[in-house]
């Protein structure tokens, strides 16, 4: 049993923020990241489209595909209609071999909005939650079927981003929706992140290992700023760099056999966060509580 360390381009190629990282490239993002030691990459907006242009690319720089975020509607379509929208990207994650799609609520969040407060983001009641699950389990079931995994992406600004909201998501839901456990976005989102992942561990498929500066989120709070304000302020880091206690993590990821992908997500202001000297930091960090939880990691 291993575990595989693979990053988001997000550090070099923010899709919400183009203008930070206009002087970086997709393909220097993938040199880099695999010069680095990662084997696997999640899928970015300026990646080819197509699936043989995105398999010939991948293969160029010799890295996987280990995921990639899906911008799910689910709260406003029917089952059908969300099917019919994601079936093109999980027919080709399926031809990549893909260990999951990062699926996440998006039909309101507030996100990618620089005007709009991360407080103000929308809030379902619990048996709204309940019934946004019971209603995405549907979405994953055929997914499932398909032979590609659904991995519940929680997020700061959208519906889905306490404590509260993962537990109600996941009480509600069928097996079939996974969770991708995102260690920053839950601590940004006012949860605790070692007691979410003891209760769900079971069903947790996919890990972010993304930190953060707690200095900034409590500034985004105090002074209603936005999620993509954060972002440019530094609110997240890599693994290491924050406050977030990993060791723990992967401790506990050992403990229940956890054999998937541990991904750096760390978005940030390059200029201020060089993203080859902060990826290499994280993945050393990555190693190194690794290697003290026991956690073997495949080549």
């Amino acid at each position: 049993m291993s575990v595989k360390i693979g990053i988001s381009p997000i550090a070099w190629q923010n899709d919400d923020l183009p203008d930070i990282t206009a002087a970086y490239t997709m393909e220097q993002a993938l040199k880099e990241a695999r010069e680095i030691g990662y084997t696997g990459v999640e899928r970015g907006q300026r990646m080819p489209h197509d699936t043989e242009g995105l398999r010939a690319y991948l293969e160029k720089y010799d890295i996987a595909l280990c995921g990639g975020w899906c911008s799910g509607a689910s709260l406003v379509n029917d089952t059908a209609t969300e099917i019919a929208a994601i079936t093109q990207q999980v027919d080709q994650f399926i031809a990549l071999d893909a260990p999951c799609i990062v699926y996440a609520e998006c039909s309101n969040t507030v996100q990618g909005i620089r005007d709009v407060p991360v407080n103000a983001r929308p809030r379902l009641t619990r048996d709204e939650v309940l019934a946004y699950a019971a209603k995405i389990t549907e979405v994953a079931k055929w997914m499932t079927d398909r032979g590609m995994n659904f991995a519940y992406h929680h997020h700061m600004g959208s519906i889905i981003e306490s404590e509260d909201d993962v537990n109600w998501l996941m009480e509600g839901s069928g097996d079939e929706v996974k969770l991708c456990f995102d260690t920053g976005h839950l601590l940004f989102g006012g949860g605790n992140v070692m007691a979410t992942l003891t209760r769900w561990g079971d069903r947790v498929h996919h890990v972010h290992f993304k930190d953060i500066r707690p200095d900034v989120v409590a500034d985004v709070r105090a002074n209603d700023r936005s999620f993509l304000d954060a972002v440019i302020a530094g609110a997240f880091t890599v693994p290491g760099d924050g406050c977030i206690d990993f060791q723990a993590v992967a401790n506990h990821l050992k403990s229940i056999d956890y054999h998937g992908w541990i991904v750096v997500e760390a978005e940030q202001d390059p200029a201020k966060a060089p993203p080859y000297d902060y990826s290499k930091m994280g993945y050393e960090h990555i190693l190194k509580v690794c290697a003290e939880a026991g956690l073997e990691i495949a080549g």
